[in-house]
């Protein structure tokens, strides 16, 4: 079999050998938090947490990672090895979604403002459309029509080197937001300067003033 290349550089770690060679083991601490169930300690991330990121991949393994917000605990946790994330409104290209159905593996983390340990789920993923488990996850008196349910296969938490190495939280390093391009912006960029960015910008601004969309 040849090995893997790259286009800029022939440098590349192409078996885990090498891969070990270079970073060493895990240590024996580090594998035994990992477990394939949630437990009174653990559960508390997800209970606590308004943001996820959903990592999943289709069946030619292209991936892909979505965020999911809402407010704290709106994944619910069924039971110690079942979760619910309710699906929200987006904008309907569903890449996370058509990737379940052709492959179920996902991978989640959960992140609680102000922490700096993150809480890490994989698993398998089904989409459901059962009124009675999508019920509860009812906001702004709409409930969601779809939801993934994960049984999970690994838990367990990430540590804060990430997140400290990258001062998240902390205000000094907070980024105006007007240093950056808006989506109206991004969009022009992509199609060209006769794209209306400030239409696009100001209709988008207005949609979400009104929550339009949000459930």
């Amino acid at each position: 079999m040849t090995p893997p290349s790259h286009r800029l550089t022939a440098d590349i770690v192409h078996s885990e050998a090498q891969l070990r060679a270079l970073i060493g083991e895990p240590a024996a601490l580090a594998r035994a938090k990992i477990t394939d169930r949630l437990n009174a300690v653990t559960r508390v991330f997800i209970e606590r947490s308004p943001f996820v990121c959903l990592a999943t991949s289709d069946a030619m393994g292209r991936c892909d990672v979505s965020p999911r917000g809402d407010p704290p605990g709106f994944v619910r946790i069924l039971d110690e090895r079942t979760l619910l994330l309710p699906e929200r409104p987006g904008n309907r290209l569903a890449d996370s979604l058509r990737n379940v159905l052709a492959n179920p593996q996902v991978g989640l983390i959960f992140i609680v403002p102000g922490a700096t340990d993150t809480f890490r789920v994989n698993g398998r993923a089904t989409l459901t459309t059962d009124a009675a488990l999508l019920a509860p996850c009812a906001l702004e008196g709409r409930t969601p029509v779809l939801g993934l349910l994960v049984d999970i296969e690994e838990a367990y938490t990430q540590c804060s080197k990430a997140f400290l190495r990258s001062g998240l939280w902390d205000p000094a390093r907070f980024v105006d937001p007007s240093v950056l391009p808006t989506g109206g912006q991004v969009h022009r960029a992509i199609q060209g300067e006769a794209f209306d960015a400030a239409k696009y910008d100001t209709e988008r601004a207005e949609r979400y003033r009104r929550r339009e969309g949000f459930y």
